[in-house]
């Protein structure tokens, strides 16, 4: 299996995030293009996709815990123009907040209204239970039916989760589904039965013990692109129960592609990625409280109550 790999080219880098959108987009167009390239002639005759970011309160894509809203937005730009399939972005409401409210805080209207993108919340469409095969049993999993009407790309960051193995696309999908299983069978339930096309890691900014400017993306089968994303991090494929069992019990042999032809050094990126604790869950990371304010005042957007709070 092959995942291809760009980087994105950020000359002149003061920092490793910068609030104006328009040029995170215009950064973001060729490598974009590039990546999904591979995958152009397989969905070209699809007429709905869904992207299915990892966007949850209260991060912002500064820090490198959610995905990129531009990611994500210049991805539904390049499928548009290869595919003409009406492009949704799905995430569902959670005990913690709506997920309009959580899409707004992140920055995700302002993106996508420019593409003619809709934001859907999956909390709110009907749904099915599938029965899949997991490891020792069957189970029944409650998709929404979108992810089973369309063609699914999930757009990770890279980041771990608290529990310390990387959280990934098949995560990310089973965050939105539901099963009596624990949440690793839960999520290896909702891979099975949504069969995602791809998809996209957004480790333009990653999430290690610190936020940290990787500039990279990559492509390919969900559970292969998730073994990288784990091998950043620098973790064990052996014990993580969803990597291992959705890999299968052989060695992965995972070949990685550039998308552009330039080397890609993911040995390098690995050693500059940092190891530590996450954010804490009730509160946001110091820094990346500064970020949200200062991309607030840039862009208009509205602040979280509790950072209002913390002023």
């Amino acid at each position: 299996m092959s995942v291809h790999v760009a980087t994105v080219d950020v000359p002149e880098r003061r920092g490793g995030w910068t609030t104006d959108t328009d040029r995170r987009l215009a950064l973001l167009e060729s490598p974009v293009r590039a990546v999904l390239e591979p995958y152009a002639d397989s969905h070209s005759d699809v007429d709905r996709i869904t992207l299915v970011p990892d966007a949850h309160y209260p991060f912002h894509p500064s820090s490198g815990m959610v995905t990129d809203p531009a990611v994500v937005g210049s991805i539904a730009a390049v499928l548009q123009a290869q595919t003409g399939a009406d492009i949704a972005v799905s995430g569902a409401t959670d005990d913690t907040i709506a997920f309009d409210r959580a899409a707004g805080y992140l920055g995700y209207p302002s993106v996508l209204d420019r593409f003619d993108v809709d934001l859907v919340d999956l909390a709110e469409e009907s749904r099915r239970d599938c029965v899949v095969s997991v490891p020792e049993q069957q189970l029944s999993v409650s998709v929404p039916d979108r992810l089973l009407e369309s063609t699914v790309i999930v757009v990770p960051t890279l980041r771990p989760t608290r529990a310390g193995s990387v959280a990934g696309g098949i995560r990310t999908l089973g965050r939105l589904t539901a099963s009596v299983a624990d949440a690793d069978l839960t999520a290896l339930g909702a891979m099975r039965a949504i069969e995602p096309a791809f998809s996209v890691l957004d480790a333009t900014t990653a999430y290690g013990g610190d936020p940290i400017a990787a500039d990279t993306l990559a492509t390919g089968p969900t559970p292969q692109v998730d073994a990288i994303g784990a091998s950043l991090l620098d973790r064990s494929l052996e014990s993580d129960p969803v990597l291992k069992h959705a890999l299968g019990a052989d060695e992965p042999s995972i070949t990685v592609e550039s998308a552009t032809g330039d080397d890609v050094d993911l040995t390098a990126l690995r050693r500059r990625l940092p190891d530590g604790e996450l954010p804490p869950p009730d509160d946001t990371h110091p820094a990346v409280s500064t970020a949200y304010r200062l991309y607030a005042a840039v862009a208009g957007d509205a602040v979280p109550p509790q950072l209002e709070q913390r002023r």
